[in-house]
C-alpha cells in the first residue's frame, strides 16, 4: 500500500515538474501603436526550468500574417532563450494575435499572445526613438558617463516617447545609490513624448575606474524586469591626479586594437606597454567595458625602460551581445595619462 502511495506521489511530482519545465516571463505583449503595412514584432522571454534539455517542435501562430522566429536547437537545463513575432500590420485596428508552443517541455500547448493597435496616420518613430522599452520608445539603449571627477554631478537626457494605447508612467527600476532619475513629465499620454534626466552623484562611488550596473525602464513600479528594458549604465571615475617632476610616463604600441576574426569564433591580439618616465609605473586598474573580452597583462608595476604585453582576447558570440563599442580601460599613475582607453575593432563585426 504505501509503495503503491509512493508511486502515486512520485509519478504526480514528475508530472508536476514537466508541466513547469518551460517558463514564460510575460505571456502577453503589448507593442502598442504601428502604422499600416509597418510590421511589429513582440519579443517573449522563456526559461527552460527543467532538469533535461528542452525542444521546441513548432511555434504555430493563429494566421498567416504572423510569422514566428524561435530556437530550433535543444535549450539546455536553465537556460532562457526568446520567441519573436511579428505581425504584417495589414488590417487596421486593434489586434490580438497569438501562437501555440508545442514542446517537450509540456503535454499541453503553451499560449503567448501580441496585442496592439494598426493607425492609417501613424509616424514612423524608428529613426527618432530607435529602442523599443515595450511600448515605451527611447533615444539610447546604454548610458556611459566619462571622465568624471570626485564630487561631481553628471546628468544625461533620454528622449522617451509612449508608443502604446494607454498613458504611461515612465519608471527606472534597480537604481543605485549613486545614479537617479526623473521623468518629465511623470505621465505621457499615447503618441506624446517626453524626457527621463539621470544624475549621477559621482561622492557616493567608493573605487576608482570603471563602475558598471543596469537599470531598467518600466511603465509602472513594480513591473517585472527583462533584458528588453535594460539600460547598461557605466561611469569612470578618475583618481586624483599628483604630478611630480620624476613621473612616469606610459607608452602604448597603439591604443586601437584590430582584431581579425575570420571564421574563428575567438581571437587574440597584443599592445605593448613601455614606461619611458623617470619613476616606477602602476597600473592600478584593467577593467572592460562589455562582455565578450579577456585581458591578461604581464606585468603591473613597470620600473623606467621596462615594458609588458598586454593580450586581449575576444569572443565573437558574446560581443553579439555587447551594446557599447568593446573597450579596456586602464587607471595608471602617469598623470597625463591617469585613465587609457585601448578601442577594440573586431573584424569582421560580430554584430553583423
Amino acid at each position: 500500500m504505501k509503495k503503491a502511495l509512493l508511486l502515486i506521489i512520485s509519478s504526480l511530482y514528475f508530472s508536476a515538474a514537466q508541466a513547469q519545465r518551460l517558463s514564460v516571463s510575460k505571456t502577453t505583449v503589448d507593442v502598442g501603436r504601428t502604422g499600416y503595412e509597418m510590421p511589429v514584432t513582440a519579443t517573449f522571454e522563456l526559461r527552460n526550468k527543467g532538469l533535461r534539455k528542452l525542444v521546441i517542435h513548432d511555434v504555430k501562430a493563429d494566421c498567416y500574417c504572423t510569422k514566428v522566429e524561435f530556437p530550433k536547437d535543444e535549450i539546455g537545463a536553465g537556460d532562457k532563450f526568446t520567441i519573436r513575432m511579428t505581425y504584417d500590420a495589414r488590417q487596421l485596428g486593434h489586434f490580438n494575435k497569438q501562437a501555440a508552443i508545442l514542446s517537450n517541455g509540456s503535454k499541453t500547448p503553451v499560449y503567448i499572445t501580441m496585442t496592439g493597435v494598426v493607425l492609417a496616420d501613424m509616424k514612423d518613430w524608428s529613426g527618432s526613438y530607435p529602442y523599443d522599452y515595450n511600448g515605451l520608445l527611447g533615444t539610447i539603449n546604454n548610458l556611459e558617463f566619462d571622465n568624471v571627477n570626485k564630487g561631481e554631478q553628471c546628468t544625461f537626457e533620454m528622449l522617451v516617447m509612449n508608443n502604446g494605447t494607454q498613458p504611461m508612467r515612465p519608471n527606472v527600476l534597480h537604481l543605485p545609490a549613486y545614479l537617479t532619475a526623473k521623468a518629465y513629465p511623470e505621465t505621457l499620454a499615447p503618441g506624446h513624448g517626453g524626457k527621463v534626466v539621470f544624475t549621477l552623484h559621482s561622492e557616493k562611488i567608493h573605487n576608482y575606474g570603471l563602475t558598471q550596473t543596469s537599470v531598467y525602464l518600466a511603465q509602472k513600479l513594480g513591473e517585472k524586469v527583462n533584458s528588453s528594458t535594460e539600460i547598461p549604465v557605466s561611469a569612470v571615475l578618475l583618481p586624483p591626479v599628483i604630478k611630480t617632476e620624476n613621473a612616469p610616463v606610459l607608452e602604448l604600441s597603439d591604443t586601437t586594437l584590430n582584431l581579425d576574426f575570420g571564421k574563428r569564433s575567438k581571437t587574440s591580439g597584443e599592445i605593448i606597454l613601455t614606461n619611458t618616465g623617470l619613476s616606477r609605473l602602476d597600473i592600478t586598474s584593467l577593467q572592460m567595458f562589455t562582455r565578450g573580452l579577456k585581458v591578461t597583462l604581464g606585468k603591473s608595476r613597470l620600473m623606467p625602460g621596462e615594458s609588458t604585453r598586454m593580450k586581449v582576447t575576444a569572443v565573437a558570440a558574446e560581443l553579439k551581445k555587447a551594446r557599447a563599442v568593446p573597450r579596456v580601460l586602464m587607471i595608471t599613475n602617469d598623470p597625463k595619462q591617469s585613465k587609457v582607453i585601448i578601442t577594440i575593432r573586431p573584424t569582421p563585426s560580430p554584430s553583423l
